[in-house]
C-alpha cells in the first residue's frame, strides 16, 4: 500500500529528473556540452575543464547553470558556468583543455 506521503515524495523526484533532463537537452541543442571535459569558465575570466554532470557533483555547490569550485588557473574558488566550444578561439581551447581540475564530478 503506497502512502499519500510517497506518492507526493515520487512525484516530486519525477518532477526534478524531469527538469533536469529537459535543461540538459536545452542546453545541449544551443551548443554546450556536458561530461568528464566541460569547457567552464570562471568570473574572473579563466578558462578551463572540468567534470560537469546536470544534476551531479561531489566537489561543488550547484547553483543553476553555475557551481561554486575552485578554479585551477586563478587557484582561487569562484563561480564557474560552461562555454560553448564554438565561442571560443583554438588557443582559448586549448588553453582550456590543458587545465583540468580534479577529476571527481
Amino acid at each position: 500500500m503506497t502512502s499519500a506521503k510517497s506518492r507526493r515524495r515520487l512525484a516530486i523526484t519525477v518532477a526534478v529528473i524531469a527538469g533536469y533532463v529537459a535543461g540538459t537537452v536545452i542546453a545541449t541543442r544551443r551548443g554546450y556540452a556536458f561530461g568528464k571535459n566541460t569547457l567552464v569558465r570562471c568570473r574572473r575570466g579563466h578558462l578551463f575543464t572540468t567534470v560537469w554532470i546536470p544534476g551531479g557533483s561531489v566537489k561543488a555547490l550547484r547553483l543553476g547553470f553555475w557551481r561554486l569550485q575552485w578554479c585551477p588557473v586563478g587557484r582561487h574558488v569562484g563561480l564557474v558556468h560552461p562555454v560553448k566550444g564554438a565561442d571560443l578561439t583554438d588557443a582559448e581551447r586549448e588553453f582550456a583543455l590543458a587545465h583540468h581540475d580534479t577529476p571527481i564530478p
